[in-house]
């Protein structure tokens, strides 16, 4: 039986629909729906517009502001705070299938370099006991030192052992404010019936993997490993074996190229009800999910990427903190932007048309609408041009 070959076009739209950008980012809000499409939503403490996870949930829904994140964390208890390939917020319900995550990066810390200064259990367990009794403390409570000379990711061992115990499960993010994270006793931030559920781990494999593939629409045994960060790639090549429900497909990049990848069963009837994404401009943050797999994003759009905040300024490419510009299907461009919230102002620093790419005045006002947009929604009146 011949493979299935899906073209370069039906996978950049299915790619596109799977992960939230193929409608126009309007209607009615469900932000818990919203991360639960997506599987999981990274965090990022740099702020040069919006932090990247509000952005990201803007870019899919702009009704979406700042504060209704925290209230789906804090107060609904709606999602949880953990490790995929990065921090990021899980649906609680997804709580079940990430107790071998919390095994895996206990484990992980234990054999990391960077934990030699980490406290032992003894005194772990008095921070937690003070937890306990004070309620939900950030590090800013705590005063122990690094000590020796100071490294580039060096942490004080209060700080070790709360995020130690915070990687394994013991704690957890209760709430943030200003970004800062407050950690808790886990038994007071899970539910109590979810805690208690206990999967065997190759079950939990079984609905990653699953997961991860039907939030894709098709991907190779590297981007199912990749996607949560949460498997190893001997475990889904084991998972892939034993499963007779999945599709082999080939799938044409954007080069021409045919590659193999795997699908779910639903695959052909995915793409019988495929519609072309919407055509409106938006401007995506760096860490969106379609952006963050560079071999994936490279291999489907043809797009080269990458981040530069850590990269010496006289090094740099593009800017410290440049927004990928998606229309449609294709990514025309990119943007640097910067917010002065004291002067009510967005900055537009630097705009790059990709190669080939004609900025013709309809894709300009395009661009001006979604930067008016982008304005609404970090709370600033106007759009200056410093370029």
């Amino acid at each position: 039986m011949s493979r299935l070959r899906i073209t370069n076009r039906q996978a950049r739209h299915l790619w596109l629909h799977s992960q939230g950008l193929g409608d126009t980012p309007t209607g009615k809000l469900d932000v818990l729906g919203q991360i639960e499409r997506l599987g999981f939503v990274q965090l990022d403490s740099i702020q040069v517009v919006s932090r990247a996870h509000h952005h990201i949930l803007w870019s899919r829904n702009q009704n979406y502001r700042e504060p209704m994140l925290d209230k789906v964390l804090a107060k609904d208890r709606g999602v949880f705070e953990h490790f995929t390939h990065d921090a990021s917020v899980l649906p609680m319900q997804f709580l079940p299938m990430w107790q071998r995550q919390f095994q895996r990066k206990r484990q992980q810390m234990e054999n990391y370099n960077w934990v030699r200064g980490l406290p032992d259990a003894v005194e772990r367990q008095k921070i937690k006991d003070r937890i306990g009794a004070e309620g939900a403390l950030s590090t800013k409570a705590f005063d122990t030192k690094i000590e020796g000379p100071k490294e580039m990711w060096s942490r004080p061992p209060h700080k070790l052992a709360l995020d130690f115990m915070w990687y394994a499960g013991e704690l957890a993010t209760c709430h943030r404010v200003n970004f800062t994270k407050f950690y808790d006793l886990a038994e007071r931030v899970f539910p109590s019936h979810l805690q208690q559920v206990e999967m065997p781990d190759q079950d939990q494999v079984d609905w990653l993997c699953h997961g991860a593939l039907d939030r894709m629409s098709f991907g190779s045994l590297g981007d199912i490993q990749r996607f949560w960060d949460a498997v190893s790639r001997s475990e889904v090549q084991d998972w892939a074996k034993n499963t007779a429900t999945l599709h082999e497909v080939e799938i044409e990049t954007f080069d021409g190229a045919w590659v193999l990848a795997l699908a779910p069963k639903d695959i052909g009837s995915r793409i019988e009800k495929l519609t072309p994404p919407t055509s409106r401009l938006r401007i995506l943050n760096p860490f969106d999910p379609v952006i963050r797999d560079r071999d994936r994003l490279k291999r489907l759009f043809g797009f080269e990427y990458r981040v530069e905040m850590f990269v010496p300024a006289a090094k740099r490419i593009w800017g410290y903190y440049v927004y990928p510009i998606l229309e449609g299907d294709r990514f025309v461009g990119r943007i640097e932007l910067k917010a002065d919230r004291r002067a009510s102002e967005l900055r537009v620093l630097k705009l790059w048309p990709e190669s080939k790419t004609r900025w013709s005045a309809a894709r300009d006002e395009k661009l001006q609408s979604e930067l008016h947009r982008m304005a609404r929604f970090i709370g600033v009146t106007q759009v200056v041009w410093q370029c």
